[in-house]
C-alpha cells in the first residue's frame, strides 16, 4: 500500500509575529520602491526610514498659519532630485564644518559712513565692482554703511552660528511665521534658524500671544526659529527693501556660517535643509542653487510683468534701470548662456559662503538700493558679467514646489495678486508696460533679440 504525501506548513508561516513583520517589511520596500521610480516624484530619499522630529511649535487656532496656501499644477517631474542618506548627508556636512588649517579666501568690504545703509551708490560708481577678479585688495561695497540695528545679544548669538543658517523675515506683518517640517533627528544641532521682524510684526506676536511683552527684551524663540527684533525705523521706509538685507547679506549678517538657505516668508520648508543643501549645492560642487521662473526666461519678460502689474510702482525707474542694464551687456536668454534661464524665482536661495556667491550677493544688494527691491531684475546683469563667475544650479519649477509649500501674504489686495494665470501667456504687452511711447530706447537691440527667441502670439 503507497504512501501518502503530506505537506507541512513552512516553518516561516508558523510564526505569526514573524510573518507579520515579513509582511511589513515586503510592503514598505514595495513603497518605497514605487516612490523612487514614480515619474511625478522630484524628491527621492534613499531610505524611507529618515528619523524625523516631531511638530516644533502649536500655534494658536486665531493665527491661522496654514491658512490660504496656493495649489501647485504640476504633476510630472523631468528632472528628479535624489537625495542621499540622512546619516551620512549630517555626518559629511559635520566634517565640512571644521576649520581649516588655512583661512579660505574671502572679500574685503568697504567701510565708511553714509546716509544710507548701502550708500546710495550710482550706477557708474557701482559698475567697476563688476569686474575685478585679480584685485585681492580691492573692497567691495557691501551694506552697513550704517548700523544694523539688532540687540548685542542676538548679534552674538548669530556670530556663533557656525554651520548652516536658515533665515527668513516678516516685515509690515507681511507674512505668518511657518515652522519647517521634515527634519532629521540632529538637524536642529547643525543647522540655526533665524527670523528678522520689525516691531509691527511684533505686535501681531503678541495679539496672539505667540511671545510675551516681558520676554520681548529677551532671546525669544517660536519653534525652531529664533526671533530677532530689526529697529527698521532706522533703516529704509520700504519694508521690501528692509527684508533685502537679511536676503543678501546673510554672509555679514553670519560671518561663521559656512552653508546658508534664504526662504520667503510666504514659503514652508518641508524638507531637511541639510538634504537640501547636499543635494543642490554640495554634491556637484556649485556655489548657489536657485529656482528658475516659473513662466519667464528673459529679464524683459520679468521687468514688463513688474510694470504692468505695479509689483513696483516707478514704471520710469524700471525703464531707466533695463536701459542701464542693456547698455552696459545685458542680453537676453540664449541657448549658449550655461544657464537655463535669466530668471529665478529667488524665495528660495541655497548658498555656500564662497567669495563668488559673497561678490554675487554684494553686487545684487546694491543694484537693490540703487534701483528697486524687485531682485528678478538685476539678477541675470550680475550674473552674466561679474568674475569670478559664479557656479550657479538653476533647478526645476517641479523640485521647488516639492521642498516648499507656498502661502498667501495677510496684506491684501497686493500689486499683481492673482496674475499668475495671465503670465502664462509669453510675448504681451511691452509697449504699453514698459514703453508707452512706441521707442525701445537702449533696450532695441535686446528685444529683437528677444523676440527672435519668443514665438509670436
Amino acid at each position: 500500500m503507497g504512501k501518502i504525501a503530506t505537506f507541512s506548513t513552512p516553518l516561516l508561516f508558523q510564526s505569526k509575529p514573524l510573518c507579520c513583520s515579513l509582511l511589513f517589511l515586503t510592503s514598505s520596500l514595495l513603497l518605497a520602491a514605487h516612490f523612487t521610480f514614480s515619474a511625478t516624484k522630484c524628491l527621492f530619499r534613499s531610505s524611507p526610514f529618515d528619523p524625523l522630529q516631531g511638530p516644533l511649535f502649536s500655534y494658536p487656532s486665531s493665527y491661522a498659519q496654514h491658512k490660504h496656501s496656493i495649489p501647485t499644477t504640476r504633476s510630472s517631474c523631468s528632472s528628479p532630485v535624489p537625495f542621499s542618506d540622512y546619516w551620512l548627508v549630517s555626518d559629511q556636512i559635520n566634517s565640512l564644518l571644521t576649520p581649516p588649517s588655512q583661512p579660505p579666501p574671502s572679500l574685503k568690504f568697504l567701510q565708511r559712513n553714509a546716509s544710507t545703509f548701502g550708500g546710495n551708490l550710482t550706477f557708474p560708481e557701482r559698475l567697476p565692482y563688476l569686474n575685478n577678479p585679480d584685485d585681492h585688495g580691492l573692497e567691495i561695497p557691501c551694506g552697513f554703511f550704517k548700523n544694523f540695528p539688532i540687540s548685542s545679544s542676538d548679534r552674538e548669538a548669530m556670530e556663533n552660528c557656525k554651520g548652516v543658517v536658515v533665515v527668513s523675515a516678516i516685515f509690515n506683518d507681511h507674512d505668518k511665521i511657518r515652522q519647517p517640517v521634515g527634519l532629521g533627528s540632529k538637524t536642529l544641532g547643525l543647522v540655526c534658524f533665524f527670523l528678522f521682524v520689525d516691531d509691527e510684526t511684533l505686535d501681531r506676536l503678541h495679539l496672539h500671544n505667540l511671545i510675551t511683552p516681558q520676554k520681548s527684551s529677551k532671546k525669544l524663540k517660536i519653534g525652531a526659529w529664533t526671533v530677532v527684533r530689526v529697529s527698521s525705523e532706522e533703516l529704509y521706509e520700504n519694508p521690501a527693501m528692509n527684508g533685502v538685507i537679511p536676503k543678501y547679506l546673510l554672509h555679514r549678517l553670519f560671518p561663521n556660517s559656512k552653508y546658508s538657505i534664504w526662504i520667503d516668508a510666504k514659503l514652508q520648508l518641508v524638507v531637511d535643509p541639510l538634504l537640501l543643501i547636499h543635494s543642490l549645492v554640495i554634491k556637484d560642487g556649485f556655489d548657489m542653487a536657485v529656482s528658475k521662473h516659473p513662466f519667464f526666461l528673459h529679464t524683459m519678460e520679468e521687468a514688463a510683468a513688474t510694470a504692468r502689474w505695479r509689483k513696483w510702482w516707478d514704471v520710469s525707474g524700471i525703464i531707466a534701470q533695463m536701459e542701464s542694464y542693456c547698455e552696459h551687456g545685458l542680453l537676453p536668454w540664449n541657448s549658449d548662456k550655461p544657464y537655463p534661464s535669466d530668471v529665478p524665482d529667488s524665495a528660495l536661495i541655497l548658498r555656500k559662503h564662497s567669495v563668488p556667491t559673497n561678490l554675487f550677493s554684494c553686487l545684487i544688494f546694491n543694484e537693490l538700493e540703487g534701483f528697486n527691491p524687485r531682485d528678478q531684475l538685476p539678477f541675470a546683469f550680475v550674473r552674466d558679467n561679474m568674475r569670478p563667475k559664479l557656479r550657479l544650479n538653476m533647478f526645476e519649477v517641479e523640485v521647488f514646489e516639492q521642498i516648499a509649500i507656498e502661502y498667501r501674504h495677510n496684506t491684501k489686495n497686493q500689486h499683481g495678486g492673482g496674475g499668475a494665470n495671465v503670465m502664462g501667456s509669453r510675448n504681451w504687452g511691452y509697449n504699453s508696460a514698459l514703453f508707452a511711447n512706441g521707442t525701445h530706447g537702449k533696450c532695441e537691440g535686446y528685444l529683437l533679440d528677444m523676440w527672435g527667441e519668443v514665438e509670436s502670439p
